[in-house]
């Protein structure tokens, strides 16, 4: 069973505690810029934190009957877990294939018609989410919901299944070339623990 249930403003509260909301001057996957990012792993390497969130994305698809959760590498491993911990269900995770897309591996096996709840930690481009939705679905399992830790495209994802995001943000971005960090000469940062310019 769920362990918290918390409103929206607890979840932004939480980001904030952790100090996962970051400002600089960030470039992401898509190649535009922004001058904000959020660090999910500030919340993941929370027990406290994770579990509340965890909570949240349970109590939200509880009723639909998931049967497995299903999380993408990496972030999405620690969630898949703690949602299943939650639902008294077994959890998942997919990897990138060496062809592109993403593969169960590790003796992973989903019976046919499972009813699979796919999480994930931040939905940016919904391009992992896509990937192992795909992955679920090929394996045949059902997927009957996606829940995240928060939704960068400000409730714009498209989905064919019930949505959840703990929390919503829209972070403006813009081309390198009318980016207002490059043009005030602010250099591109990496948050912390990240080991990278180029950020998801």
């Amino acid at each position: 069973m769920p362990e918290r249930n918390l409103g929206a403003y607890d979840a932004r509260r939480a980001f904030d505690a952790a100090g996962a909301f970051l400002r600089g001057h960030f470039v992401y996957t898509s190649g535009r810029h922004g001058a904000d990012y959020l660090e999910k792993f500030r919340i993941l390497e929370d027990p406290k934190a994770t579990t509340e969130l965890g909570g949240m994305i349970a109590q939200e698809f509880m009723a639909l009957r998931p049967e497995l959760v299903a999380g993408p590498t990496t972030g999405g491993i620690i969630l898949a877990y703690e949602v299943a911990r939650q639902l008294g269900v077994n959890a998942v995770y997919v990897e990138r294939g060496e062809s592109g897309g993403r593969v169960l591996r590790r003796g992973f096996e989903i019976s046919p018609g499972a009813r699979v709840l796919v999480v994930d930690d931040v939905v940016t481009t919904g391009g992992s989410v896509a990937e192992t939705e795909a992955c679920i679905t090929n394996a045949g399992g059902v997927v009957i919901g996606i829940g995240v830790l928060a939704d960068r495209t400000a409730g714009r994802a498209a989905t064919n299944v019930p949505f959840y995001a703990c929390l919503t943000v829209d972070f403006p971005s813009y081309p390198p070339d009318s980016c207002p960090q490059c043009a005030a000469g602010i250099p591109v940062a990496a948050p912390r623990g990240s080991g990278k310019k180029v950020l998801a």
